[in-house]
């Protein structure tokens, strides 16, 4: 299912409306533009058109002027944008993760910010009114209780109920390189798990919206009107290193490639560096074994009130491992068997996130970890083939 874009025969010139050169001087490599960057592939579709925008902190272009948000560039380059509707962590991405979000104008511009994370996560008939076309830019980390998916999807509904086409700029996904972990089942569908695919499915947010619309997921089985800009010199083994974090617990590589995994310590009592300047870098518990490594989670930017604030946590520090290239169970299989209190270990959002109730089964059962891999290898085999139909970068 490839989308008009893609399969078009782009310029073959190296020098862009921004002024980014697409080669480096030094190592002939060429540069990753997210479908943002290619502003002259989907300006034309935005003239004269009421335009409403789904943007974040990370929605920025690379220009010659340095780094600049979407919605500054589409009203310098005279687009009529009426709002920007934003997701959890907002606009500026200075909430707590849960946070409820407020409506506000922004300052800077003036516009009106609705939040997607507020009272309601999907736009309303009211919300969509006087817009004539919808510009998704948000950036993923293609793991499937990133709520960044989930407001993708609300946000096609919302398009296809009204009959407003969106256009979603497609952004490089730092987890790509594999395809891992439990499928969802129906039964434990919630906003941080919408879809039956794996924790980690290794595709873009655009390839991920054809999937939405093409195995008919949205509601009443309807489908968006979706144009999707792709991301130009990119491919499913490219390493991309986020220029800003996509949330605010998320500060760098290590972090982004680590969360899929630590994500899973989170719905237990487990800490997993909330609190620290190394979130999802580290985990542990003021009851685990006393070891050489310990923190003191305290209220900062993106955790108001931590947990353990203020109690000294033993645990492990990941800051300097290699970064994972499968979703590694390693870490909560250690957490569980060294904490004392088993029976209090897990809290009830565990198998929201999970996915699967097997999962916790097999812990408490003491599965050997490749038992609990293999458990999972048929869905994925089946997701594997399903996603294929979605691809657009090789």
């Amino acid at each position: 299912m490839k989308n008009k874009f893609y399969n078009s025969n782009f310029k073959s010139t190296f020098l862009f409306w921004l002024g980014i050169i697409s080669y480096t001087s030094t190592s002939c490599q060429k540069i990753v533009l997210p479908g943002a960057e290619n502003l002259t592939s989907y300006i034309h579709l935005l003239s004269e058109k009421k335009v409403g925008v789904v943007a974040h902190q990370s929605s920025i272009l690379n220009t010659s002027e340095g780094n600049q948000h979407l919605v500054d560039v589409l009203l310098a380059s005279g687009i009529d944008v009426q709002k920007v509707f934003a997701p959890e962590h907002g606009f500026r991405g200075n909430a707590d993760a849960g946070e409820k979000v407020k409506d506000h104008k922004d300052p800077k511009t003036q516009l009106s910010i609705i939040s997607l994370y507020g009272k309601n996560r999907k736009p309303t008939l009211e919300q969509m009114k006087g817009i004539d076309i919808l510009v998704f830019d948000l950036q993923d980390v293609g793991v499937r209780f990133y709520t960044y998916i989930s407001t993708l999807h609300y946000v096609m509904e919302a398009s296809a109920e009204n009959k407003i086409p969106l256009i979603v700029l497609d952004r490089p996904n730092p987890n790509i390189h594999y395809v891992d972990g439990p499928v969802l089942k129906k039964e434990h569908t919630s906003f941080v798990g919408m879809h039956p695919v794996p924790i980690v499915y290794g595709m873009t947010i655009g390839e991920y919206a054809q999937m939405i619309n093409g195995e008919k997921w949205l509601t009443g089985e309807q489908k968006c009107d979706l144009t999707v800009v792709p991301i130009r010199n990119y491919n499913h083994k490219t390493y991309y290193n986020l220029k800003v974090r996509p949330s605010p617990n998320l500060p760098n590589s290590q972090s982004i490639a680590l969360y899929p995994s630590l994500c899973l310590l989170e719905p237990t009592v487990i800490s997993i560096g909330r609190g620290t300047n190394t979130q999802f870098q580290i985990y542990g518990h003021p009851d685990l074994p006393k070891t050489n490594f310990s923190f003191t989670p305290k209220s900062n930017f993106g955790s108001k009130n931590p947990k353990y604030n203020g109690e000294l946590c033993f645990g492990k520090d990941l800051t300097q491992i290699q970064s994972a290239n499968q979703l590694e169970l390693k870490w909560l299989i250690d957490a569980y068997n060294s904490f004392p209190d088993k029976e209090s270990f897990f809290l009830k959002s565990f198998e929201r996130i999970s996915g699967d109730s097997n999962l916790r089964i097999q812990l408490e059962e003491g599965a050997l970890e490749s038992q609990i891999r293999n458990s999972w290898k048929a869905n994925l085999d089946v997701f594997k083939e399903i996603r294929k139909n979605y691809l657009i970068y090789p």
